[in-house]
């Protein structure tokens, strides 16, 4: 149902194009538009991991630096089929994550500091398997579709003024058919934009619930993680606001609510969601006990002549984040 939700917002959005394309004045400006908003955002799809990652000053980990957070990523990448994504840390006390990344080949994860130092191994392990979804059916692509053909309409929209005055025969209303073009097209885009991110969100959630086998952990999770959103500010994300969609929840301030303009669905929407699957499971879709996951995770991270042992990894923290112990050491 979510995949057909989002063709047929990609439709409307599509629709949506062509019709302020044609009521500008012909298909030369919509075609030019489309090129060059294809060429912006095909530059940042095949950059946007650098861009995102650099902006947030992500650092790479691996087995050895951060064995049992990155062993967690690659039980829950094998169980999803991809291949191991990189996996970083950022170093900001508001618990989120993202991923990202052009496709499953090419992918990376992040979680910051605090939620590695708030959570329990479950609830992580929801986080992240809610972000190998996002990774594993290509929302990265889907949502590059939808900038583009946004990003198109808002440029033919700019246009409106220019070439869409009262001699264009397309537009029968005149200069006032311009100056709404001019308001409502972009104003239109938008909130398509946004309700295909937020059924992306559903999917990944429901995906990422089945991935670490129990969905009340990925519910406990985000309950915490919002929380923690509204209590702790992110100013990396205030700074840079058109990256607040990566995020697993919404790292502003100010936008808690299930709202046309917001780019993730509310809280307390997803957990009822998450809650109404682990009803229906009856016990568990996967059989996975908590220990048990944490254990092949551990394992996963470790050298074979360890595995089985007790041993706890750690995180490697700076800052006022080295100072706060959490589950994750």
């Amino acid at each position: 149902m979510n995949y057909f939700k989002t063709g047929l917002l990609l439709a409307a959005l599509t629709g949506l194009f062509g019709a302020v394309g044609y009521l500008i004045g012909g298909e030369a400006g919509m075609l030019i538009a489309l090129a060059v908003a294809a060429g912006m955002n095909l530059f940042a799809y095949w950059n946007s991991d650098r861009m995102v990652l650099s902006m947030y000053g992500a650092r790479e980990v691996d087995a050895r630096t951060a064995p049992e957070f990155h062993g967690l990523i690659a039980e829950l990448a094998r169980r999803a089929g991809i291949p191991m994504p990189r996996v970083y840390v950022i170093d900001n006390d508001q618990p989120n994550a993202f991923a990202t990344g052009r496709d499953p080949q090419h992918a990376a994860v992040a979680a910051t500091t605090g939620l590695l130092h708030s959570l329990s191994r479950e609830e992580l392990a929801g986080v992240m398997g809610h972000e190998i979804a996002h990774i594993k059916h290509r929302d990265t692509l889907i949502m590059t579709i939808t900038a583009t053909l946004a990003g198109a309409i808002g440029m033919l929209a700019n246009f409106a003024l220019f070439f869409g005055g009262g001699n264009n025969r397309n537009n029968p209303l005149g200069l006032i058919g311009s100056l709404a073009i001019m308001i409502l097209a972009p104003l239109a885009a938008m909130l398509v934009q946004m309700a295909i991110s937020r059924s992306r969100e559903y999917a990944a959630d429901r995906e990422g619930a089945e991935l670490c086998g129990e969905p009340r952990w990925l519910a406990s999770a985000l309950q915490r993680i919002s929380h923690g959103a509204e209590r702790i500010p992110n100013e990396q994300a205030e700074g840079n606001p058109a990256s607040a969609h990566l995020f697993i929840v919404n790292p502003l301030h100010g936008r808690g609510v299930d709202n046309l303009f917001s780019t993730h669905p509310s809280t307390e929407n997803r957990i009822a969601a998450l809650m109404e699957l682990a009803a229906g499971q009856h016990g568990g879709s996967a059989g996975f006990s908590a220990a048990g996951f944490a254990a092949n995770a551990d394992d996963a991270a470790r050298p074979s002549h360890m595995q089985g042992s007790n041993m706890r990894g750690s995180v490697p923290r700076s800052g006022a984040a080295a100072r706060r112990r959490g589950p994750w050491g």
